[in-house]
């Protein structure tokens, strides 16, 4: 298992309740598995998303990635982890507008001080369909060309896992449905693991697998 959960809960308190975001949460998630995380609004799926990705602490339980649990990092040291072995795609692209697209995608690699393999960034640019946008600034290009931009940029450093968060949340239907596809080609071509949050019942369904989520609990 590359990923995994192991009775991960996350409480807090609001007003004089205690909400329980995450209730004892476990899920194993193969190398090179497309899974998507489903759930209403309130249900626990961003909150789980943030626990895979480092981004919040768990109250209890633990959160495994290639057999390292992550609750034994420093900060500083889940930073530089999170920085190396999680991509991340969000709704909004998060794009700077003042780099261009090739810029944009290799600007993690150049802060971590790694060497760009530039032939590997050029295969996925060519696979996302965006090699010949690398020179354009992000305002000329279509939403759904910027989130394929976002979707190179997070497969960039070669990570272990690629989380996305909504990451059709601003597009049409078609588009949604090309980039899904295109999220689906990368986990077939780079073996690349892929845990995607979504309301969108149709968009969960072309995933390997599909994770409910109700209440902080996995429900199917």
């Amino acid at each position: 298992m590359i990923l995994k959960t192991k009775n991960l809960k996350k409480h807090y308190t609001q007003s004089e309740y205690v909400v329980k975001a995450l209730d004892g949460v476990d899920i194993d998630i193969k190398k090179g598995e497309f899974v998507s995380i489903v759930g209403k609004s309130g249900s626990g799926k961003s909150t789980l998303l943030h626990m895979l990705g480092g981004l919040d602490n768990q109250t209890s339980g633990e959160v495994i990635i290639d057999n390292t649990p992550l609750s034994q990092m420093t900060t500083d040291e889940m930073a530089i982890y999170r920085r190396r072995n999680i991509g991340f795609v969000f709704q909004s692209y998060n794009l700077i507008p003042t780099l261009n697209i090739y810029e944009n995608v290799t600007l993690p690699l150049e802060l971590d001080g790694i060497t760009v393999d530039e032939k590997y960034i050029d295969s996925v640019l060519k696979m996302l369909g965006i090699e010949e946008k690398r020179y354009n600034l992000p305002s000329q290009l279509s939403g759904g060309q910027q989130q394929r931009v976002a979707i190179a940029r997070a497969l960039a450093s070669k990570p272990l896992i690629i989380l996305a968060d909504e990451p059709t949340g601003n597009l049409d239907s078609h588009t949604s449905q090309e980039v899904i596809g295109l999220l689906k080609l990368t986990s077939q071509e780079y073996n690349q693991t892929i845990v995607m949050i979504t309301h969108n019942a149709e968009i969960a369904q072309m995933a390997d697998r599909i994770i409910h989520i109700e209440d902080g609990l996995v429900v199917s």
